[in-house]
């Protein structure tokens, strides 16, 4: 357990007035181990992946819901950010202070430079509340959808809606 990540994230829910609720769990490193801990959470749950361009020179944090079909070519098609490969450790623990198993948009909070775009599956906009690691993947926390929103807004990386669903050929 990441102890102080987790403080970092809560201490930022609290100065935003932010109500969250805590599920503890073992490590959940994939949604497959993750299915089995969150059926009892209501909540939706997402995936979060975090991605580099081509040059290396754009980073992204892209969040789907937890269900929905993942391609990585159609993604770059929809993104038109050209070729997308998934962020190295190194990169993930510089710009979100994570690491891998443990991404999700609370990890902005370590993004000082608001370099991290972030990629939002439209089908989130629907959800009540919404769930995330809280910078430790030993945990869930579950927040109101419009509250992430407020979240993001105090951080002020910049952030967009997509349809993360594969194209049919």
């Amino acid at each position: 357990m990441n102890t102080e990540a987790r403080n970092k994230v809560f201490s930022k829910l609290k100065e935003l007035d932010i109500a969250y609720e805590v599920y503890e769990h073992p490590p959940l490193d994939t949604i497959e181990i993750a299915l089995k801990y969150w059926k009892e959470i209501d909540s939706i749950h997402c995936k979060n992946l975090f991605f580099r361009n081509h040059k290396g020179n754009r980073h992204y944090l892209v969040i789907i819901k937890d269900t929905t079909p993942f391609s990585i070519r159609s993604l770059e098609k929809k993104l038109k950010q050209g070729k997308l490969t998934f962020g190295s450790e190194k990169r993930l623990m510089k710009y979100l202070g994570v690491k891998p198993g443990s991404v999700s948009p609370f990890g902005l909070i370590n993004d000082e430079t608001h370099h991290v775009h972030l990629f939002i599956d439209q089908q989130l906009q629907s959800a009540d509340k919404i769930s995330f690691h809280p910078n430790d993947n030993t945990a869930s926390v579950v927040v109101r959808y419009a509250d992430l929103l407020k979240f993001l807004a105090n951080l002020g990386n910049s952030y967009e809606f997509i349809d993360p669903t594969p194209d049919v050929d």
